[in-house]
Order: structure tokens, then C-alpha cells, then sequence
């Protein structure tokens, strides 16, 4: 029986099928799709089937970029017409956010268009207090009334955020209950249970995004399963959530917001993997695909997250601009990320050279590729430095045609005065520069010293550029995954099922009611163990996590605080200790004299999967070079002869300048480095110390 997960990417969509038996992996890379993500998937099922029963798959997981590419704006994924029925004076909260304007000088900016427009933001007449007493009811006549017009309107999806309605969700779920019987075919969103926390403009803007992306994703789904069920397979697909967590397909399509950043987010699940298989604990993530660069950090082998993110928004120098994107309230992984990818275009600007934000993608691609492509790109530049097969790419499945990267680098070259050498080599330069400023991001600027960290690195180009990062940061150890092209599909394999959920607690810990606490974490914890019982998960794998969200008195933002077993006084001393350290870890500094407040209670409900483990190889002798090439090396600043190794016969140890090939992924040894791959398949790489 296999375990198949399948990653869509900008360029190819990835299979990685394991063995449950013999713990052996299969790896399937085929172009993308981008008109129609879904017959990418399919694609590689398909070549996966073509050796293999449809019987012997016995589940699937899924990451896609849907979700981000339809509130792009992507032309083929049109989002539906979407409305908001809130409380009587609350209906532009989700124009006014928080007056953050994303480009203080620019006096053309524009915001991101509202998802919902004005003449479909419906208004009721209700008051549920901040204590939660209902002040104002619900009128019935004034509902059906609204109703009338939301059919008339033609709207297809509905978002319902009342004020207060996180203190009491009474009249939200009456209201949706009243929607979904009077209009079928209707979909409804009700932001207590997408977003119950305070905080109105994130929230009703969390279930704003939910309801215009629930129809998108629901056909997307629909039809993938539908076309996984014409190919004979009869099993659940899973898909990868913003918070590193699997969920089925059936949650996840009524709670679409939670999958926006899903294929970025298995990338470092797989990293902390990797860690937990090797003893490491603190990991940086570097994963260069084929459009963009993206890193996370692993502490203590748990990947850093945020409790929210700006969907769709705008990234500048690897940092996302506030208030260019939808704002979401969900746990997702802390990530960094710019436009430096495999199909990345280098374009003369002006008389200098600008490196991206545009890529060739999956068509045409990359000159060399053959396709059509007339742009030059990192992928073209890594081959005339001597860095990639001139031959062949994937095994011998892709020819590449040197021939044109050479062209268009000469083009670029002539544009720029320089020849197709230097103008590839400035490129190599640039991509570096951006994508070592967003590990400063995730380091540096969290507070950590990446020289105490591993960086590993993954994505079809991460190999290749991998060795001039870690130099720039002064990191002394990267570790290679067997299939780094393939790895972020692994991570689908490697990932738990999580839910999870958020109650409001608002109050200071002098005064808080630990029963009261107490209640709120049972009833999250009886509604995550519902929801893995509807995913077939037995009990004796079900786990909870219980966090708490706090901050001094004052402060507009909080702190997440782990604490365990039953909330009893006790607990709160034990939360306190907690707080201060983590503020002064993150802050720089506490104050145990402060006031400090309990904001939200939180929970996340895990359903443990087993975890696949690693093939014993053996270790082998020392292996000799297949060919030697010379390559480019800018930090020998010349051309080097370089051995080529091919990573299924990788000895023990290989000593800097090589490059070793494999199927998906190209790795470049730099002058100074020492590579060994030990019984695992994983390779590491040290700097020598002079």
C-alpha cells in the first residue's frame, strides 16, 4: 500500500508515493498546469497508476496555491458574487480596517479591491454586549426582508459577522440556520466559526475571505475527486493547511481561508521532519522552486508560526506590506519569501539589471527548456556558469537546449555592456542577495543567530544556490533531503491532521475564573474530537494542544503560551512564568509587576498519522566523478574544473568544487565545502575550518 501526496507548484506539480512496507519513495515530477491545477494532479497520478493498481493507494494529500491564485485574481478562477450581513452600522468595518495605509508616500496607491462590494454589505438591527447579554434581538420581519434581497441580488456566497458575536454566538447561528433554509444552493459563513476571537475588522475580514473563496475551492475539490474517481481510486485526499496540518477535504471546504498558504507551509513541516530524524533541533528552511524563494524556522523542532497573515497582499524585500492584503485570523507557518525561483526573469531596466518579480513559469519557462521562452532567467544563468546538465534534466525525461540560454544571456549581456558570463554571473549575484535578506528575516530579525541554526535546503534550485547563502550568513552545516526537488511533497506525508480553534477569555489573570477556562478548553476539545472522528482517526490518536494568548495590560498584542493538563489556579502561576520569559525572549525585556490579561483561550486538536521513516542504504566507499565540467564559482571569482558526481552511487565524502546530479534537483558543491551522505540517503554539507 502507498501513501501518495502531490504538490502543485508554479512550474511542476510533485508526486511523492512511499511503500508503507518497504519504506521506499517514489518520485513523479510533471509540468504544472496553471489554467487547471487540478489536471496537473491528475497528470501524476496517472504516471504513478500506469506501474501501479489503483487499489494500492491508500490516501492522498494535497498542497495547492488555488486559494492565493484566485484572490490574485487569477482570469480563469472567477470569485463568486459575495455579501455581508452584519450589525446596523458595522458594514464598512471591512473598507476602514485599521487605516493602515501599505505605501505611505506613494499618492497613487491603491488598495486591494473589496471582495464585497457596498451594495452587498446587508445590515440588521441587533446588540449582543461585549459580557455577551443580547441587548437588541433579532427582528424576523426585518430578516426576511433581507433575505428577499440578498435573492434578488443573486448572491452566491455569504459572509454573517456581527459585533460581540465571539462573546456570543446566538444570533450568528440563528441568522445562518434562517439563510441556508431559505435559500439552497446558498453558502454561508458565520466568522464564530472561522474567526471567534475579538478584534471585528480581522474578523468579519477572515470570514469575508472564507465565504468568497468556498465556492472556488469547493469546485476545485469536486472535481479532483471526481477525477481521481474516474482514474479508479477509492480513497480520502487530504489536503495541507496554512497551519502545517492535513485536514480532509470536505473540512477543508467549508473552511477554505485555512489553506491559502498550503504548499509553502509542507516545505518546512518536512524540514522539522528532517530534524526530528536526525537529531537536529534548530533548522532554517530555504526552499527555491521554480517561481519563488520561501524559508521558515524550526525551534526546538516546531516550526514558527503566526496568528495571522494579510492573504494575497503585497511582498516587499521578502516582507509583507500592511495593509496591501486581506487580513485572515489563523494560525499560519512563519514564512519569508521573494521572487528568486528557478523560472525567475532578468531583465535590463533603465541601463541596470532587475532580477524578477516576474516568472516564465511552467510555460513557456525557462529558455533553456525549449518551450518558447525568449527571457533570460536564474535557471538559463545556472546553466552557461556550467552548473546544470547541458544535456538533460529529470533522469533524461526533459533535453535542454544550451544553445538558447546562451542566446538570451548574450541579449541580456549586449544591453548591459557586459558579455553572456558576467551578465549571468550578476544574476547568480542578485537572486543570492534577495534571498540571503529573507533569512535575515526569519533569523536576524526574530532575534536568533542563524550560526547556531541548520539550514536546510530544498526546492528544485535550492541545491544549487544553498552553499553561497549559508557563506553570507556564516551558517557552518547544511543538510540535503534525499529528493530536495521532491520535498515539500514529502512533507505531506510527514504532517499530522490539526484543527484548530479559539474562544475569548478577556481578563486579567488576578481576576480570571480557572473553571471557566477549564469549560472552554473541553468544549474546544469535544468539537475537535468530533471533527477527527468524522476523518477516522481512533481515539488513541487523538492529542490536544492548549494554548493561551496574553499581554500586559495595554499592550495590542499578545503572546502564545502553552499550557497543559487541567486549568486550575495553579495553572495561571504556571502561565505567568511563562509569559515573562517568552516577552523577554521576544521583547528584550518583562515586567512581573504588570497587570497582565488572558485574551483568548486556544486549542488544537492533533490526529496523529504514522510517520514514514527512512530506507537503511548502507554506506558506500568513496565514488569516483562520472565527467569532469567546468564551472563558474563567484567566490572563486574563475572558472573551476569541477567533478560531477551522480548522487545513487555517492560515496562517503566528496570535497568541494562538485556538483551532484540526481532526478529532481542539482546540488553545487562550492570550493571550501566538504559533502557527506550518510546511511539515510541525506547528504550534509560542512565549511571546511581554515
Amino acid at each position: 500500500m502507498y501513501r501518495v501526496s502531490v504538490d502543485v507548484g508554479g512550474t511542476f506539480t510533485d508526486l511523492v508515493a512511499l511503500d508503507e512496507v518497504s519504506g521506499e519513495i517514489i518520485n513523479i515530477k510533471t509540468p504544472s498546469v496553471p489554467k487547471n491545477p487540478e489536471q496537473g494532479v491528475v497528470n501524476a497520478v496517472n504516471m504513478f497508476l500506469g506501474e501501479h493498481p489503483p487499489g494500492s493507494i491508500k490516501m492522498i494529500g494535497h498542497a495547492t496555491t488555488i486559494a492565493t491564485n484566485a484572490l490574485f485574481g487569477q482570469v480563469d478562477l472567477e470569485l463568486p458574487r459575495t455579501g455581508l450581513l452584519t450589525t446596523s452600522g458595522f458594514q464598512d468595518v471591512i473598507e476602514i480596517g485599521r487605516q493602515r495605509r501599505a505605501e505611505v508616500y506613494n499618492l497613487f496607491f491603491e488598495r486591494p479591491p473589496m471582495l464585497v462590494k457596498r451594495r452587498h454589505r446587508y445590515i440588521i438591527k441587533e446588540r449582543i454586549s461585549p459580557k455577551g447579554v443580547i441587548e437588541g434581538n433579532i427582528n424576523h420581519k426585518e430578516l426576511e426582508s433581507i433575505i428577499q434581497k440578498i435573492r434578488e441580488d443573486r448572491i452566491e456566497s455569504l459572509a454573517v459577522g456581527f459585533i460581540n458575536s465571539y462573546a456570543n454566538t446566538t444570533h450568528e447561528t440563528f441568522v445562518k440556520e434562517a439563510l441556508l433554509k431559505a435559500i439552497p444552493g446558498l453558502q454561508v459563513t458565520a466568522s464564530h466559526e472561522i474567526s471567534n476571537e475579538y478584534r471585528e475588522y480581522e474578523r468579519f475580514s477572515t470570514a469575508v475571505v472564507n465565504a468568497a473563496l468556498m465556492p472556488v475551492i469547493h469546485t476545485y475539490i469536486t472535481q479532483l475527486e471526481e477525477d481521481l474517481n474516474g482514474l479508479g481510486l477509492d480513497t480520502q485526499l487530504y489536503v495541507m493547511q496554512s497551519n502545517g496540518g492535513l485536514a480532509r477535504s470536505n473540512v477543508v471546504s467549508m473552511k477554505p481561508a485555512t489553506i491559502v498558504e498550503s504548499g509553502p507551509a509542507a516545505g518546512v513541516i518536512a524540514a522539522a521532519w528532517l530534524g526530528e530524524m536526525t537529531g537536529v533541533r534548530d533548522i532554517i528552511s530555504f526552499d527555491m522552486g521554480g517561481t519563488t524563494a520561501k524559508v521558515g524556522t524550526v525551534r526546538g523542532r516546531i516550526p514558527e508560526v503566526v496568528p495571522e497573515y494579510e492573504v494575497a497582499g503585497t511582498i516587499h524585500m521578502g516582507r509583507l506590506v500592511k495593509g496591501s492584503g486581506y487580513p485572515v485570523r489563523f494560525p499560519f507557518i512563519d514564512l519569508a519569501e521573494c521572487s528568486a525561483g528557478g523560472g525567475t526573469i532578468a531583465r535590463e531596466h533603465n541601463g541596470s539589471l532587475q532580477v524578477g518579480p516576474i516568472s516564465a513559469g511552467a510555460l513557456p519557462g525557462p529558455a533553456c527548456y525549449g518551450r518558447g521562452g525568449s527571457e533570460a532567467t536564474i535557471t538559463d544563468a545556472n546553466l552557461v556558469l556550467g552548473r546544470l546538465n547541458p544535456g538533460e534534466l529529470l533522469g533524461g525525461e526533459m533535453k535542454v537546449h544550451p544553445g538558447n540560454a546562451e542566446k538570451v544571456y548574450r541579449e541580456l549581456g549586449s544591453r548591459l555592456g557586459v558579455d553572456e558570463y558576467e551578465a549571468a554571473v550578476s544574476v547568480i549575484r542578485i537572486a543570492n542577495s534577495m534571498m540571503g535578506k529573507i533569512l535575515r528575516i526569519v533569523s536576524v530579525e526574530r532575534g536568533y543567530d542563524p550560526r547556531d541554526f541548520s539550514l536546510v535546503a530544498f526546492g528544485g534550485a535550492g541545491p544549487m544556490h544553498v552553499c553561497a547563502l549559508a557563506e553570507e550568513l556564516e551558517i557552518n552545516r547544511v543538510m540535503l533531503p534525499r529528493n530536495p526537488g521532491m520535498f515539500s511533497a514529502l512533507g505531506l506525508l510527514t504532517a499530522d491532521l490539526f484543527h484548530d480553534y479559539s474562544n475569548p477569555v478577556l481578563s486579567e489573570t488576578d481576576d480570571v475564573d480557572s473553571d471557566s477556562v477549564e469549560e472552554l478548553f473541553l468544549m474546544m476539545e469535544e468539537r475537535g474530537r468530533g471533527t477527527l472522528e468524522l476523518e477516522s482517526v481512533p481515539e488513541s490518536r487523538h492529542r490536544f494542544l492548549r494554548t493561551l494568548d496574553m499581554r500586559y495590560r495595554g499592550q495590542g498584542f499578545e503572546l502564545n503560551v502553552e499550557t497543559s493538563g487541567r486549568f486550575t489556579v495553579e495553572s495561571i502561576k504556571d502561565v505567568l512564568t511563562g509569559f515573562h520569559g517568552k516577552h523577554m525572549e521576544v521583547y528584550g525585556y518583562m515586567d512581573e509587576g504588570e497587570s497582565v490579561e488572558i485574551v483568548n483561550a486556544k486549542l488544537r486538536a492533533i490526529g496523529l498519522l504514522e510517520t514514514p521513516g527512512l530506507v537503511d542504504r548502507g554506506l558506500m566507499g568513496r565514488s569516483n566523478p562520472r565527467e569532469t565540467r567546468r564551472v563558474y564559482f563567484e567566490s572563486l571569482g574563475d572558472w573551476a574544473d569541477t567533478g560531477v558526481y551522480d548522487r545513487r552511487g555517492l560515496g562517503k565524502e566528496v570535497e568541494g568544487p562538485a556538483i551532484v546530479e540526481q532526478y529532481d534537483s542539482t546540488t553545487v558543491v562550492y570550493p571550501g565545502w566538504t559533502l557527506r551522505q550518510d546511511c539515510n540517503g541525506i547528504m550534509s554539507l560542512r565549511r571546511i575550518r581554515k
